[in-house]
């Protein structure tokens, strides 16, 4: 191939450019680069080789024709990393920034615009290290539309903390260190003062109606009065007015529209977690977010003790599609990945050690979300740190192999901003949910928790349809209180669970249509430990459990309890259980030196079905009750009870009774049912069809009208 024929007039330049020291000229016409036959074009290209920056700066562009290209072999040194192609254009006045506009040394007009793909390289901008600032070169960058990767090969430091509205870029560290010694100071109480903030414009277009008909749970279809405002595709920030504290909103969401029903209708892409009445009003602020910008593969140091010296990697606010992975950081202050208003993302593979401060309220995180919708954590991991994952009023979010140590401050949370729909699975550290307090409404609907080890479990609010499985807590010495695992009978359902330290069920809402049921699990207790409180007016059924140590341990709720296929092992020195609810069932099982005493302050009823006891305890009393003022019904059918002298396998002393025994055997111990339990017109008392095996009648009433001990009873 030959190069194309240059006009006479062509001989001087070439002579300036060989003077000026640039080896290597090479004029080719375009015929020449795409290898094909046709003419050349009527002006030719020039292609220089320079060697740095410097010298390309130095360089005479006197000569130089517009589209002058320069293939640049490093920044600082040849073979430094640095390397690009630039192109010369003698009119441009763009700012110098050192890496995609290179000025001459002298400021003369022209610039040198570098040619990329849209990919960029720190490289390119002289940054090799930590010694100089990168954060000129970032902006630089970020700036330019044509750029979709930002790429880093060496270590990094920054000393300013930045904002962009920049969509459709990846910012990608390779595993290389950030580091931020004195960085610039931050605002008050600011969590998206990240070194990396990225945040969507919030127009001034807003609307606010409110709703004429209720929306049910899992309505998608918003009354909205004029849907002419809308159109498919926006996004729209809408809240809902609050209830009676003052965070207590059941909708803040960042959600698109998908369809415009009606006049006064639309669809978005969400279904809402709560009931709304009529006469709630919604406001929607048009939003154009920031739309996948991610950041992946960081090495995060952070620097300063507070929240406005502290420092901290990446922050979110209306961004959609924007994913985290790969960020390893230590002392950072506020979180690490921050999020709010935030809808379609994914954090994973990141990790926190050792931050700053685990006690200033919003500090020492993982990552926070506020306000957010269908987010994905994942592989993520903390020592010594707040929150690894913390939920604010947002719903659809899953966490998945994410794991706390050093965790006394727990590492899951739930804000308990009316929060819905979470799924957690193979995580392990403590976990409370919607424990922030009532100014936020203190509630949460829909959590699911799958494989899950952990200190402490506490969900005891108004968390509505909580669902564990294969949950497991193991106390530890560091931490008082821990081994327990708190749930709100409010549609609580728990299966393969175990407990070290105390099951506590309490009950604060009444939201679930669905039964409260315990089953297949284990849980320890210390002495006199309360395992249903008061506020328990709902049904719970216990199935298939080993409830360890019940010694003196009470079950004060109110509403029935049932306990199936149970096994309840007390101390033969202690107290048995007493139980407040008024409607009892034992369906099988098996009580172990406990027994069960009825201890209500109104009426009961106790119903055993195929249950065994044995053994003693310090009332020395298997079944028994307390308070003369009120009517117990006892219902037992086919007891298998063994007990050691001197130990009742029923004893009842006074009160009405309504008693009922038929088809069980009793071996060892004795029977005392006082005459003065039974005297008043609402008492009875059948003792038939059981066997008595060395057992002791030391008190029984005649038998009469209401009374019949004797019938088909075998004694031995």
């Amino acid at each position: 191939m030959s190069v194309p024929h240059h006009h006479t007039s062509d001989r001087p330049r070439r002579t300036l450019l060989r003077a000026s020291g640039l080896a290597g000229l090479v004029m080719a016409g375009s015929a020449v680069a795409t290898g094909s036959a046709q003419a050349a074009p009527s002006r030719a290209t020039a292609v220089l080789k320079v060697g740095t920056v410097a010298e390309l700066r130095a360089l005479n562009t006197q000569p130089l024709d517009d589209d002058t290209q320069v293939l640049l072999s490093g920044y600082h040194t040849p073979g430094d990393g640095g390397a690009m192609t630039l192109r010369w254009n003698k009119k441009s006045k763009d700012t110098h920034n050192g890496g995609t506009v290179i000025a001459p040394a002298d400021n003369r007009p022209g610039r040198w615009h570098q040619l990329h793909t849209g990919t960029l390289d720190f490289r390119t901008f002289g940054h090799f290290g930590t010694d100089h600032p990168a954060d000129a070169a970032l902006d630089a960058m970020i700036d330019d539309p044509t750029v979709h990767r930002i790429e880093a090969h060496t270590d990094l430091h920054f000393t300013r903390r930045h904002l962009f509205n920049r969509s459709h870029i990846e910012l990608d560290f390779g595993g290389h260190r950030m580091t931020t010694d004195t960085i610039e100071k931050n605002t008050h109480d600011n969590p998206f003062g990240a070194v990396l903030s990225f945040r969507g414009t919030v127009t001034d277009t807003v609307h606010t109606h409110t709703l004429g008909a209720a929306m049910p749970d899992l309505s998608d279809l918003f009354e909205v009065g004029d849907s002419g405002k809308f159109s498919v595709g926006q996004w729209w920030a809408v809240e809902i007015n609050a209830l009676s504290g003052k965070y207590e909103k059941e909708i803040q969401r960042l959600v698109q529209v998908t369809e415009v029903v009606d006049a006064e209708h639309i669809r978005v892409n969400y279904q809402i977690g709560w009931d709304l009445a009529a006469g709630r009003t919604l406001t929607w602020t048009r939003i154009e977010p920031v739309d996948r910008a991610h950041v992946r593969n960081l090495v995060f140091e952070g620097w300063g003790e507070d929240e406005m010296t502290g420092s901290h990697p990446v922050s979110y606010e209306y961004a959609v599609r924007c994913d985290v992975s790969g960020i390893e950081a230590v002392g950072t202050f506020w979180p690490v990945v921050m999020r709010r208003w935030c809808t379609y993302y994914r954090t994973e593979q990141c990790s926190l050690t050792n931050p700053k401060s685990v006690t200033y309220g919003g500090a020492g995180y993982l990552t926070q979300q506020i306000y957010c919708l269908y987010g994905h954590v994942e592989d993520c991991h903390t020592s010594n740190a707040r929150h690894l994952n913390d939920f604010t009023a947002s719903a659809y979010c899953y966490v998945t192999n994410c794991h706390g140590d050093g965790d006394d401050e727990g590492p899951f949370v739930t804000h308990g901003q009316f929060e819905h729909d979470l799924v957690y699975t193979g995580n392990s550290g403590l976990m409370t949910f919607a424990n922030s307090g009532a100014a936020w409404g203190g509630r949460a609907k829909r959590i699911t928790v799958r494989r899950h080890a952990c200190s402490w479990f506490v969900a005891r609010v108004k968390i509505t349809d909580l669902t564990l499985e294969d949950v497991l807590v193991i106390g530890k010495k560091s931490l008082s209180g821990s081994g327990m695992l708190w749930v709100n009978a409010d549609g609580v359902q728990l299966r393969g669970c175990t407990a070290s330290g105390p099951l506590i069920i309490s009950q604060a809402s009444t939201l679930s249509a669905r039964p409260n049921v315990i089953a297949d699990s284990s849980f320890s207790f210390a002495p006199g430990a309360e395992i249903t409180q008061a506020s328990v007016a709902a049904p719970v059924t216990l199935a298939r459990t080993a409830l360890n140590g019940v010694d003196a341990a009470v079950f004060n709720g109110t509403g029935p309890l049932v306990l199936d296929q149970c096994v309840l092992t007390g101390s033969k020195d202690t107290a048995p259980v007493s139980l407040a609810h008024q409607d009892i069932t034992v369906d099988g099982g098996e009580l172990r030196d406990t027994g069960l005493k009825l201890a209500s302050a109104k009426d009961q009823r106790l119903r055993i079905d195929g249950t065994r006891l044995g053994g003693t305890n310090k009332d020395g009393a298997l079944l028994s009750r307390t308070g003369a003022g009120r009517t117990v019904d006892w219902r037992l059918t086919g007891l298998d009870s063994t007990a050691p002298e001197g130990t009742a396998h029923v004893l009842v002393t006074d009160g009405t009774n309504r008693y009922r025994t038929t088809g069980s055997t009793f071996t060892g111990g004795r029977l005392e049912l006082r005459p003065a339990a039974f005297t008043g017109s609402g008492s009875h008392l059948l003792h038939s069809g059981c066997v008595e095996d060395g057992t002791e009648r030391t008190a029984l009433p005649d038998e009469g009208d209401r009374v019949s001990h004797t019938a088909a009873t075998l004694r031995f």
